[in-house]
């Protein structure tokens, strides 16, 4: 208030009952105002901030509830990839069996063929060598008969017979 005396000096602050009037007419404004307006204001303005809080903490509840789904949605994604993986195990243990089967059967029809090819060529030689014993006992029958001139009587001839297979026989070795 010191510069009140200098103002008033030099004109600028007139102290007349407009002045007085108009403080008056503020004053009863803001009563009214606080009295009226400004309850309904506040209360706007605590719902407005109430609503956005509740739809802030929806939103968190939302996000958390979302970010929950996910993290199901992961497990359950992990879940089937290692069933997948599990599936696939699976599978190449039975194709690696079923070939390991396949590849042992198809050992064992090569062996029991080899084995009976065998089997044949022995029965085939065994068959040859008859065959090849009987012709030479023959010619050494039908030789014998020539040079000596006559008939040999059974036992003779299988001596003579056998002498002549075991000369082949040496003579081939």
């Amino acid at each position: 208030m010191l510069l009140a005396p200098y103002l008033l000096q030099a004109g600028l602050l007139d102290l007349d009952l407009s002045l007085v009037a108009e403080i008056i007419a503020f004053l009863i404004m803001v009563a009214i105002l606080a009295r009226y307006a400004y309850p309904r204001i506040i209360a706007a303005a605590e719902a407005r901030q109430r609503a956005v809080a509740a739809e802030l903490e929806a939103a968190q509840m939302a996000h958390g509830e979302a970010e929950e789904s996910l993290q199901q949605a992961q497990k359950r994604l992990d879940e089937a990839r290692t069933q997948a993986e599990e599936v696939l195990a699976g599978a190449s243990r039975s194709a690696d069996q079923l070939r390991e089967e396949h590849r042992s059967k198809a050992e064992a029809d090569a062996k029991r063929i080899v084995d009976q090819a065998r089997e044949e060529l022995v029965a085939e030689r065994q068959r040859a060598l008859e065959a090849v014993r009987s012709e030479v006992a023959e010619l050494v029958a039908g030789a014998t008969e020539r040079v000596i001139g006559e008939s040999l009587d059974g036992a003779r001839h299988k001596k003579l017979i056998d002498e002549a297979i075991k000369e082949v026989a040496a003579q081939r070795e």
